[in-house]
C-alpha cells in the first residue's frame, strides 16, 4: 500500500499541497510510519486563496508548517470515527471542528472523498484550505 505522500503524488491533484509540504520541511514527518489522518486540499483549493497567499506562505516556512499541521491529526481515523466527535486536536495544537451530519465537513471545507487508506494513515480530500483560529 502507498504512503500518504505517494498516494497524493499519484492522484495528480495535490501538486500545491506536496510543494507546500516540501517548503515547510514536513516531508520526513509525513513519510514516517506513524499513522496520520490528513485533510488534503486539492490544487483548486489553494488556487481559490487570495492572490499571492501561497507564495507568501512559501516564503514563511514556520507559518506554512503551522497551517499544514492544522490539516493533520495523529492516528488513522475513518469518517465514521471522526463524526463521532465534534472536534479533534490537530498536530498544530488547535482543534478542528467536524460536522457530525451530512455533508461531512471539516471546519469550513467539504470532504469530497473520504477514507482513502494509506500505509501510514488515512486521507480525506477537502475542497478548501482550512485555517486555525
Amino acid at each position: 500500500m502507498a504512503t500518504i505522500l505517494e498516494t497524493a503524488a499519484s492522484a495528480g491533484c495535490f501538486n500545491t499541497l506536496l510543494a507546500a509540504v516540501d517548503a515547510a520541511g514536513l516531508r520526513g514527518a509525513l513519510e514516517s510510519a506513524s499513522p496520520f489522518t490528513v485533510f488534503a486540499p486539492v490544487d483548486d483549493a489553494f488556487a481559490a486563496l487570495p492572490p499571492g497567499t501561497v507564495q507568501t506562505l512559501v516564503d514563511n516556512p514556520p507559518q506554512l508548517a503551522r497551517i499544514l499541521k492544522f490539516h493533520v491529526l495523529a492516528g488513522a481515523h475513518q469518517q465514521a470515527e471522526l463524526v463521532a466527535q465534534s472536534e479533534w486536536q490537530s498536530l498544530e495544537g488547535a482543534t478542528v471542528p467536524i460536522r457530525r451530519s451530512e455533508p461531512f465537513e471539516v471546519k469550513n471545507a467539504t470532504v469530497v472523498t473520504a477514507d482513502i487508506a494509506c500505509d501510514n494513515g488515512v486521507v480525506h480530500v477537502i475542497n478548501r484550505v482550512i485555517l486555525p483560529g
